[in-house]
């Protein structure tokens, strides 16, 4: 008889951080995977980040991750988003080499003390008195456990479509997981049916490359973990091209044979991730849409190519995308598809991603409606860190919507459920200049030091970062010579002041950066650049960080008011039937997770706010 402390089920992204984190952790843990080949394979896009994501990256780095060490490990070439906008929203994205990625990964599996990894299917959870005992696979075998994490991705049920060409698979051609769906359904839980899709990959030798704009990684930026010390080599290129009207003219005369128009596709798809049909049809006006080429390994020849998603039949899409600029003779490797899945509603789980159904059995993923290999994975970190606190009697980890976009995501998830596959976007977050891509470590190491993941070698480096941080801003305060002053006003353009300057209040100066400081008065010596970077950031946006800090401290006095699961809401005169019946059927656990909840307005929160006060008083009273 097999019995471990945890069973992850699924090997992608996940599964992977989940595993991990709980082997870390000290508990012995089996990883099952339907097939070896898949592990954190890059079924879709070869890339790592974008906008939002990058920041995930980070923030799982930061709590003592995987995903970010091995981003920039494999990277073919990195950039950082949005830099012509604010610090809030600049975000990593890598393209990654998919296969060597993937080898790297199962590598660090195979070595992690702790872990077994075993290639076979589940097909049932199995529970008794609601608690969670192990699972049954395919082959007829129980595997007990004291707690189960959930990370199948999109293989549930999944089939791919291309046009009307179907087949009952997961992505890339690997096997799919029939039978967990029922068991899932059996429990109580409530089964959705979602969609994704992935374009066509197309032969590197069949493109001119002189009709696409060539676009190259940026040099000396921040990578995604805080312990990658040498800066990778950007060793490709990706280029930018676009459809035209011929394009969209060849979609709009084949629509009756689009399956997610035809009707021959069920599932709900990703609002902010369309196929071309789709953009085509939503947005009429527009004569052209980008697409990216991206190369998915160091020494292959297949070519991603991003924003041409699509599930139009083989000979359509072979039109489709000749018909672009520099696709004249375009090869086509591999075919675009569309993917159905089954998931759960996510509104079933606790804001620790475990079950509210089942005691011990958590979820994380695409299970749980996401999309993006970022959001499983910071989904996965949590499930597995709580799984392992769970199991040893601690205080489970859940991070708040300040504190990260990992808090952000598994907030909107649990509190407002998602009805498509869940992306996330630096929009999603209300205190994303606090969040941003340069500070995940500052906001996060030490959470991750608590846990116990954060080892003593990442302590040390970030304990180092901490004391530079220190450092510069007692440098900072120092008085510049005043001639060099005015010659550094005159040469960036800025209002010359005959007063004396700190380094903090030149710095302030809109044309003037960190950089310009340290090359003109020799400060900061033997201080790295991103550190540099920090300190600025945190001096130009002073008063816009204060901001936000008085509405978080505003904001954490209802995250501290705490709600009884057992409480009945009908017995709040004054609240609306709607916010009742919300409210008692998804059982907040404090004030500021109820105000969050659809259909329970501000009005209700303050009627709500009342009654809680005036009940304290009677309690404390009596």
């Amino acid at each position: 008889m097999k019995k471990y402390d945890a069973i992850v089920v699924g090997s992608g992204h996940a599964g992977v951080e989940a595993s991990l984190a709980l082997a870390r952790l000290g508990n012995k843990t089996l990883l099952t995977t339907l097939n070896l080949d898949s592990i954190s394979f890059l079924a879709c896009n070869p890339s790592i980040g974008g906008t939002a994501k990058g920041q995930l990256v980070s923030e799982i780095d930061a709590l003592g991750g995987e995903m970010g060490k091995a981003a920039d490990r494999n990277i073919l070439q990195l950039r950082m988003l949005n830099t012509g906008k604010g610090v809030a929203v600049h975000s990593l994205r890598a393209q990654v080499d998919k296969h060597a990625y993937h080898a790297d990964i199962k590598n660090v599996l195979e070595k992690q003390e702790n872990l077994d990894i075993i290639q076979c299917e589940v097909v049932e959870i199995l529970v008794e008195n609601n608690k969670v005992l192990g699972v049954k696979t395919a082959f007829g075998e129980t595997i007990f456990a004291k707690t189960v994490v959930i990370c199948t991705g999109v293989y549930l049920e999944s089939r791919i479509i291309i046009g009307e060409y179907t087949k009952d698979q997961g992505p890339n051609g690997f096997v799919n997981s029939h039978g967990l769906s029922k068991s899932l359904e059996k429990l109580g839980f409530e089964i959705l049916r979602f969609k994704t899709g992935t374009p066509a990959r197309v032969h590197n030798l069949s493109i001119d490359y002189s009709k696409f704009e060539c676009q190259k990684g940026d040099e000396g930026i921040q990578t995604f973990s805080f312990l990658t010390k040498k800066q990778p080599k950007n060793v490709a290129v990706c280029y930018l091209g676009y459809t035209n009207e011929k394009t969209h003219e060849i979609i709009r005369k084949n629509l009756s044979r689009a399956p997610m128009y035809s009707g021959f596709i069920k599932g709900v798809g990703p609002r902010y991730c369309p196929s071309i049909e789709d953009k085509v049809v939503r947005f009429a006006d527009k004569t052209r849409h980008q697409i990216f080429l991206e190369p998915e390994d160091k020494d292959g020849n297949e070519i991603y190519v991003q924003g041409f998603s699509s599930s139009m039949p083989y000979d359509v899409q072979e039109e489709m995308y000749k018909s672009v600029q520099g696709f004249e003779n375009v090869k086509i490797l591999r075919n675009a598809y569309a993917i159905e899945y089954d998931c759960i509603s996510s509104l079933a789980l606790l804001p620790t991603l475990e079950s509210k159904k089942v005691e011990n059995l958590f979820f994380a993923g695409q299970i749980n409606g996401t999309s993006g290999y970022e959001e499983a994975a910071a989904q996965g970190i949590i499930a597995g860190i709580n799984a392992s606190n769970k199991l040893n009697k601690k205080e489970p980890l859940i991070l708040r919507r300040d504190q990260a976009y990992i808090g952000v995501l598994i907030d909107d998830l649990v509190t407002k459920g998602t009805n498509e596959p869940y992306r996330m976007m630096t929009s999603r977050a209300e205190y994303r200049l606090l969040l941003r891509q340069d500070n995940a470590d500052i906001r996060l190491t030490q959470i991750g030091r608590n846990v116990g993941l954060v080892d003593n070698y990442r302590y040390k480096v970030f304990q180092k970062k901490l004391k530079d941080i220190e450092k510069v801003k007692q440098e900072i305060e120092t008085k510049l010579d005043v001639k060099i002053v005015k010659n550094l006003l005159i040469e960036k353009n800025e209002g010359y002041s005959s007063l004396p300057l700190t380094a903090k209040e030149l710095l302030k100066r809109n044309n003037i950066n960190i950089f310009d400081i340290k090359e003109k008065f020799g400060l900061f010596e033997n201080i790295n650049n991103n550190v540099l970077s920090y300190v600025e950031t945190e001096i130009k946006y002073e008063g816009y960080l204060k901001r936000q800090e008085i509405l978080i401290s505003q904001m954490k006095k209802n995250e501290e008011i705490k709600l009884d699961k057992d409480f009945d809401y009908n017995n709040v005169k004054g609240l609306r039937i709607e916010a009742r019946q919300k409210l008692n059927n998804f059982k907040p656990l404090t004030l500021g997770q109820a105000s969050r909840i659809s259909g329970v307005s501000p009005a209700d929160i303050s009627v709500l706010t009342v009654y809680i006060t005036l009940l304290n008083k009677i309690n404390k009273k009596g």
